[in-house]
């Protein structure tokens, strides 16, 4: 008789090539977003505007994207994916090339705010086409790989594009994002597998996806994480005037975004296994970075280790929280998804709001404290999350 071999089934390969196209449409959202914060002084002088008028070019993008998310989302869940993909890109190719050619300052505001759209509905929809790529005990680490691009673009987005703005012109700055974007125009129907809408009769409601357990908490946790983190993250340069670090912002924001790549990284090992424990630890890190920021934040050395730890703890956010919520929506995950580009670009709203209310009233000493109340409110819901939202034990075992 002979006997029975059995075989176990070898792990199916990410599809490395298709997920880094969807972290390079990522990577354009954030650097089309950020680049002007680098080139005011130049945007200012080429249109002969103030450089606070300059500034609402970030503030139209930002509009555009919380405004049109969600009714983008739902009239497009009848599309086929990868042509969905394809007009947020093709968005981006239109919109940063009327801002480079551009000399009228209401059609730059025009372009941006529809930039703003095309990146709305782009994070909303890249976590729900990682997911959707591999099998379901790989959805964390494929949506890891797909979100690599923001961390790089958070920590060399601004300063490339000012040495860029220098070197060639603000104008030519945006044509070559343009360039960049036809480039993955093909990449994305060389790489990028489609798929079909999602049937009919499986498509919730806002209200529905809203009320389903598990979603609120999430988002929000969402708001008071990233709220807490953009306190930091935006009025970083006068934090760290007080250490003597004024003249080396651009070090210590690049220290946080190689640490944000090691989280991302470390995320994409223990998304799968220990995703609620992750996140639970990640807000504990944090709130202990914020207690020895406000405790030793004029000391150079403790500057940079606390921002390295907080760049560590920050970076999978993005994996853990979308794939938290996407598990919680169920088929509503698309839609689940634009309200977090909501609570996300509205959480960065409201921090420049709540941190320049800190500064002028009690200084950057008082950051740390606000963002450890903060923190500690996400912890808080997090931990009480168990049964929905963030449940724990492995995400393949629920």
């Amino acid at each position: 008789m002979t006997p029975s071999i059995t075989l176990s089934a070898a792990p199916k390969r990410l599809p490395v090539g298709a997920l880094l196209a969807l972290a390079m449409t990522g990577f354009i959202c954030i650097v089309t977003e950020t680049l002007p914060a680098g080139l005011l002084p130049l945007i200012s002088e080429g249109l002969e505007i103030s450089p606070s008028m300059a500034g609402q070019m970030v503030t139209a993008y930002a509009l555009g994207s919380v405004l049109a998310v969600i009714p983008m989302t739902i009239a497009t869940r009848g599309w086929r994916r990868r042509n969905v993909l394809l007009l947020t890109v093709v968005g981006f190719l239109l919109f940063n090339s009327i801002t480079a050619l551009s000399s009228h300052y209401g059609v730059t505001l025009v372009a941006r705010f529809f930039a703003g759209v095309s990146a709305g509905l782009a994070w909303s929809l890249l976590a729900g086409y990682a997911r959707r790529m591999v099998e379901p005990d790989q959805q964390g680490k494929a949506l890891a790989l797909a979100m690599v691009g923001t961390p790089i673009a958070l920590s060399l987005g601004v300063p490339l594009g000012t040495w860029l703005g220098g070197l060639v012109g603000w104008r030519t700055t945006f044509g070559i994002m343009s360039a960049m974007t036809l480039i993955l125009i093909v990449w994305v129907l060389v790489k990028v597998p489609d798929y079909p809408p999602q049937p009919a009769h499986q498509r919730m409601s806002l209200r529905s996806v809203l009320t389903t357990p598990g979603v609120r908490p999430v988002l929000a946790v969402v708001i008071s994480w990233m709220l807490a983190h953009n306190i930091l993250y935006t009025y970083i340069a006068p934090f760290v005037a007080p250490a003597g670090l004024q003249d080396r912002v651009d070090l210590v924001l690049l220290v946080f975004g190689i640490a944000a790549l090691a989280g991302i990284w470390l995320t994409a090992k223990l998304v799968e296994p220990l995703l609620r424990k992750t996140v639970l630890v990640s807000l504990a890190t944090f709130a202990a970075v914020c207690v020895v920021l406000g405790l030793l934040g004029r000391v150079p050395e403790v500057i940079y280790v606390g921002v390295a730890v907080w760049g560590l703890s920050f970076g999978g956010a993005a994996t853990l929280l979308q794939t938290a919520l996407a598990d919680a929506a169920g088929d509503g995950a698309d839609v689940a998804l634009s309200l977090n580009v909501v609570a996300w670009n509205s959480a960065i709203a409201g921090s420049g709001v709540v941190g320049g209310v800190l500064l002028d009233k009690w200084g950057v000493a008082s950051f740390p404290w606000a963002m450890v109340v903060l923190v500690g409110v996400g912890f808080a819901i997090a931990w009480w999350a168990r049964v929905h939202g963030f449940r724990p034990g492995a995400r393949g075992a629920r």
